[in-house]
């Protein structure tokens, strides 16, 4: 078992990057950290953080009492179980027998807490119509449900490309207020939808299958009224192995590439404000864009 008798964080990241290389997926590396004073505190934010970027889920830790260490334990993540690397195919990518179906956003603090600061930020039990485009099974309703102390009172319209998706949506929910439509973005005409007080889309407008600048000006200009608000969450983090794992990652790059999440968010930023909305941009592993109108 290795032990690291210092907290010299590059020495030990050099360390471990080699191990892990080494072990096969779901094997477990297993560690000692000395630790100098048996009743200190330890902070394992940075433990938990390494894991991530090594690819690798922290276990539990544990106090070895005779030999003043910390022991830990990294477990090898599978690279190749992700949703990002299935089928282009939307039914079959984002399905209810997907791996993505087996994700829920709303377990995720890094998700959740800004989330529910996007919903205070737009006065959510204020916003009569509230649309959600990319629903999947609602996740974001969900949340609204929990939240809003005005829901009865709202109507909700959520759309997905997947069908399958829709079902499932269709069985979490109930509710008289929602309503669950399989449609494409890209003809959104289709479906008469009218205008809306709140626009939320979140990791929807960035597929590959719409023309993103295209898309987001035409649900501006004909579906969000001029007073409404909007709700945008983009993915600065890929799912691999059940994990969030900070970064965004694109094609072609095998290491977390940035740039085009912050020419999506900042278009986006621009164009509200030339539209006369407040626009403030939050969150980590999700980056959340809300806009609200500043109109008289």
């Amino acid at each position: 078992m290795i032990l690291f008798t210092d907290k010299n964080m590059m020495d030990i990241y050099t360390i471990l990057s080699n191990k892990i290389q080494e072990i096969k997926t779901s094997e477990i590396l297993e560690f000692q950290i000395k630790v100098e004073n048996r009743d200190e505190d330890i902070d394992y934010k940075a433990w938990i953080d390494l894991s991530q970027i090594l690819f690798c889920k922290m276990l539990t830790p544990k106090i070895n009492e005779k030999s003043s260490t910390l022991i830990m334990k990294f477990k090898k993540l599978n690279t190749e179980q992700s949703f990002h690397k299935e089928s282009d195919n939307i039914e079959e990518k984002y399905g209810s027998t997907s791996t993505f179906s087996t994700i829920n956003k709303n377990n995720q603090p890094a998700f959740l807490v800004h989330y529910l600061k996007a919903l205070e930020n737009v006065k959510i039990d204020t916003r009569i119509r509230i649309l959600n485009l990319g629903v999947n099974s609602g996740e974001e309703f969900e949340i609204i449900k929990k939240y809003s102390k005005n829901f009865k009172n709202l109507e909700f319209v959520g759309i997905d490309y997947c069908s399958s998706a829709i079902s499932e949506a269709k069985k979490n929910f109930d509710d008289e207020n929602i309503s669950f439509l399989v449609g494409d973005i890209n003809h959104l005409e289709e479906l008469e939808l009218g205008t809306f007080d709140l626009i939320i889309s979140i990791g929807t407008l960035q597929s590959s299958n719409l023309d993103f600048n295209k898309v987001f000006m035409n649900i501006v200009q004909n579906y969000l009224k001029k007073e409404g608000a909007m709700i945008l969450g983009f993915p600065n983090c890929r799912w691999i192995d059940g994990e969030m794992i900070y970064g965004a990652m694109v094609k072609n790059y095998n290491f977390s590439e940035l740039s085009l999440v912050f020419k999506d968010v900042m278009y986006c930023k621009k164009y509200l404000q030339q539209k006369k909305f407040r626009v403030t941009i939050t969150g980590k592993d999700y980056i959340f864009l809300t806009a609200t109108s500043i109109r008289k």
